[in-house]
């Protein structure tokens, strides 16, 4: 690497840590997304099991796995410790959603202050094939004949 007379390599670095930066920025993001989806899907989990369970008899025999060992417990004593988890993981998924707008308000402040704009490339090029690859119709001959 060759550094120019004057600031030009110091403002390649700092280019360079502001893009470092952004995309790391991104990645929590996206991780928060991810994250957030893993436990709505276990939310979702835990009222499917609360919906199976509820209408039976509470002394009916069930079984649960609490790290990683499956212990055998009554509905009635299963019932609402699996309401409580399913209720803790709401509070953590809102919890995580504040954090996501967080820091999506972040990202767009460091956005507007270092002026990023992203640049889809071939976008244009990508967009075109689509238009003739999604086009549907019927090939006729000459009328006529």
């Amino acid at each position: 690497m060759e550094r120019k007379a004057g600031g030009d390599g110091k403002e390649a670095i700092n280019e360079q840590v502001i893009a470092n930066t952004y995309a790391s920025m991104r990645t929590e993001m996206n991780q928060l997304y991810t994250k957030i989806t893993e436990l709505e899907m276990e939310v979702s989990e835990h009222s499917l099991v609360i919906g199976a369970i509820e209408p039976l008899d509470p002394s009916r025999r069930c079984y649960r796995m609490i790290g990683g060992v499956l212990v055998e417990r009554t509905i009635k004593e299963a019932l609402p410790a699996v309401k409580r988890n399913k209720e803790g993981l709401e509070e953590v998924i809102a919890r995580m959603r504040e954090a996501l707008e967080r820091k999506k308000k972040e990202i767009t402040e460091f956005e507007l202050k270092y002026k990023i704009r992203i640049h889809k490339a071939g976008n244009d090029a990508e967009e075109a094939g689509r238009k003739e690859g999604t086009a549907q119709g019927v090939l006729v001959g000459p009328a006529g004949r």
